[in-house]
């Protein structure tokens, strides 16, 4: 394949520049795409390639909420997921073994799993813009959008962007990273698909910067059966070091119900299919599950039948901010988070990943729940070669100028102070 992108990227979708609503919102950018037809794919069609990927976010999340064990967290597994299954793509190597292995994602038909997965939340696609705040929408939204941000000089490969739009439908805006324009449009574009949940990206480019791989992900849906506001009443809350006074919301539901002897748990229900399932471990006990005991919990939960619970549950509205890149790097992908992956099949410029990061959100109340997240990995263009060590001679050293063939030396000497003549 050629490497070309200018070939690939022919179809401007928009006649001019569209502009966010409200006065002075930066200018979203021109969206460019693969000339290449989206393929449809269905859950059914790799459902063993589908499952190894729900154990993939699953690995991400436990890693992820691991990072900090003792504070609010809201994180995306699905976000980071589809951030790094589109970086995958361009892998190569022993960089894409890392990434596979690490992630544990499906030996094959990875790419079609993620296109299927994203097929069949498209059908509660709808724009994040018109959901009121305070009336989450009884039809479950959920908004999931895919973008490149490249350098407007940066050459991609064929065999990297044409998979993204076949699987990913993802847009590519290339932009202008020295004029500072790429942040702001990288900004529009967030805002626009988080329906101004999140007005930032988390990572401000550098003066190496050379593309942006972004995804975000916007959930609203109220209750199946909405908290009454009259039933809510300030309750003490146990933290881990003292009690606070909170709003807490209170109801008697049929739900699905498990008592795991050192936890307790139940699926609270949106409309269409859609849950948040709450896991409430023993007194004393962090919350922060690994990998193992969420497989554990989760497979109890699915087999469980319904009881009558007197629920009791606190309302909540939090942000996180999350440096992707130390998570990632804590889980194994040394190579692949160094300075020196294999990512040739993105492009030949050798680039690295500069950094990688998470800003989600998430509000929950009587009536239902908003969330959004939004994933970036940011990548440069690699100048100098990862050191394997490094030495800093801050002291006296000694000094030899030799003639190789011989080993005679020409000159010794010690430096004790370089100032000096």
């Amino acid at each position: 394949m050629g490497t070309i992108p200018k070939r690939l990227l022919t179809s401007i979708l928009a006649a001019g520049m569209l502009v966010l609503t409200g006065c002075g919102s930066p200018a979203l950018p021109e969206q460019r795409i693969a000339d290449v037809e989206r393929e449809t794919v269905l859950l059914t069609d790799h459902p063993d390639a589908v499952a190894a990927l729900r154990d993939s976010s699953y690995r991400l999340g436990a890693a992820m909420l691991a990072a900090d064990p003792e504070g609010n967290q809201v994180t995306s597994p699905v976000s980071a997921l589809a951030a790094l299954a589109m970086l995958r793509i361009g892998a190569g190597t022993t960089t894409a073994e890392e990434l596979d292995s690490v992630l544990a994602f499906p030996a094959e038909n990875r790419d079609e799993a993620m296109n299927a997965l994203l097929t069949n939340w498209a059908a509660y696609d709808g724009d994040p813009a018109t959901v009121d705040d305070e009336e989450p929408p009884e039809e479950p939204l959920l908004h999931l959008a895919n973008g490149l941000f490249p350098a407007e000089a940066l050459v991609l490969e064929d065999d990297f962007l044409e998979p993204l739009a076949q699987h990913f439908g993802a847009g590519v805006y290339p932009v202008d990273y020295p004029s500072g324009d790429a942040l702001d449009a990288m900004n529009a574009w967030v805002k626009q698909h988080t329906g101004g949940r999140i007005e930032e990206v988390p990572l401000e480019p550098t003066p190496d910067t050379r593309l942006n791989i972004i995804n975000t992900v916007y959930f609203a849906a109220a209750w199946a059966d909405p908290f009454d506001p009259q039933s809510t009443q300030t309750g003490p809350f146990r933290t881990s070091g003292s009690v606070i006074q909170t709003p807490l919301m209170h109801a008697v539901l049929p739900l699905k119900y498990v008592d795991g002897g050192s936890w307790q748990g139940v699926d609270l229900p949106y409309h269409n299919g859609f849950v948040m399932r709450l896991l409430l471990p023993e007194e004393g006990s962090n919350p922060v599950l690994g990998e193992a005991a969420l497989a554990e919990a989760n497979g109890k939960m699915d087999d469980a039948g319904e009881e009558l619970v007197a629920l009791t549950l606190p309302s909540w509205d939090h942000t996180s901010e999350l440096d992707l890149k130390e998570v990632l790097t804590t889980m194994g992908l040394k190579e692949a988070m160094g300075r020196t992956p294999d990512f040739s099949g993105i492009s030949a410029d050798g680039l690295y990943v500069e950094g990688a990061a998470q800003s989600a959100n998430i509000t929950v109340a009587e009536k239902g729940t908003i969330a959004a997240a939004v994933t970036q990995i940011s990548m440069a263009e690699s100048g100098f070669a990862e050191p394997d060590v490094e030495i800093t001679f801050d002291r006296p050293f000694h000094y030899q100028i030799l003639h190789e063939d011989t080993g005679m030396p020409l000159f010794l000497g010690t430096v004790m102070d370089p100032s000096v003549s």
